[in-house]
């Protein structure tokens, strides 16, 4: 089983930066979910995360930087890319950007792409990368397809038997993954919702951040796309108004679904009705109501502004049809 070390002990640090020296992959907290960091210039290394989630491979994963510096000798910036890192970098955007000829992250971090998604995380993680000199490819540290994990646990639970490391620093603040943004020259696309509202995005770069097409396909250019992903083991029913009997209830705001004395549990992303407080107990609540029990996950239907719409995007991906 894996070590669970927490990030305040000095001694910590060093076994972390051995592990990924070595080529293995470390589950190590960020401001988002946790996730399972590995060398992303070495293939041997990255193989092993896509090992450990049972990851496709046609499936990138983000390089994250120490600071913007190390990012951009790797990615090429435009104008519009260098003002959207430095108001929001470090935090929780992803940018996906052409590769520089003259970097090193291997191709099996970007699934062959000409681009590769990068970002610069908050706090542990950033020191970390800092002291390793090199980016990290890290996805979150879960099955592939799985609830993110927000705390050591989680990754214990799902990973514990697959990897050596996880390091602990409690709940992550965000609770929801990075948002993603493609910049191609000055345009913005919108490829996965997140931890920065899109809204935010827009006020910084004056232009508007574009979306795909419901039902368009195309290569998949970053984490998070495919149509069924941050799944429960339970079936998921989205937008309910009325629980059916023994479902286990999650609600929004406080208020109380139709039949809900009937449900197997209930609990609510956020009483209070507040979308920071929502994404934060998001993953930790759907794996809750999947550990209860019951004949399935029904949740109420959670606003769509600010971090309501990565919040949804996440139960559309977790209620899709699997494969």
């Amino acid at each position: 089983m894996a070590r669970i070390l927490p990030i305040s002990d000095p001694k910590t640090l060093d076994a972390a930066l051995s592990a990924l020296q070595s080529g293995e992959a470390v589950a190590v907290p960020t401001e988002t979910v946790y996730g399972l960091a590995a060398d992303a210039t070495n293939p041997a290394a990255i193989t092993r995360i896509y090992e450990a989630k049972g990851r496709p491979r046609f499936n990138p994963l983000i390089s994250h930087m120490a600071d913007l510096e190390m990012a951009r000798a790797h990615v090429l910036f435009s104008p519009l890319a260098e003002k959207l890192a430095a108001a929001f970098w470090p935090g929780a955007l992803t940018l996906v950007l052409p590769l520089n000829p003259e970097g090193d992250i291997h191709d099996l971090a970007t699934a062959g792409l000409t681009t590769a998604a990068v970002r610069v995380p908050e706090g542990y993680a950033r020191t970390l990368i800092a002291a390793f000199g090199r980016p990290l490819a890290a996805p979150s540290a879960n099955l592939s397809g799985r609830i993110s994990p927000t705390s050591a646990q989680h990754v214990a639970d799902d990973l514990g038997d697959r990897i050596g490391l996880i390091l602990d620093n409690g709940a992550c603040r965000i609770g929801v993954e990075s948002t993603i943004v493609a910049v191609n020259d000055e345009q913005l696309t919108l490829l996965r919702p997140g931890g920065v509202a899109v809204e935010d995005i827009e006020a910084v770069a004056g232009v508007s951040v574009g979306r795909r097409a419901p039902g368009q396909h195309g290569a998949v250019m970053a984490p998070g796309m495919l149509a069924s992903h941050y799944a429960p083991q339970s079936t998921v029913r989205l937008n309910v108004q009325m629980a059916e009997p023994d479902e286990s209830v999650i609600r929004f705001g406080g208020q109380a679904l139709a039949n809900e004395e009937q449900a197997h549990a209930v609990m609510d992303l956020s009483p209070a009705g507040d979308l920071r407080e929502a994404a934060a107990n998001l993953f930790s609540l759907l794996k809750r109501a999947d550990k209860a029990g019951g004949r399935g996950i029904a949740i109420a239907p959670v606003p769509t502004h600010g971090l309501g719409e990565a919040i949804n995007d996440r139960l559309a991906r977790a209620a899709a049809p699997r494969d």
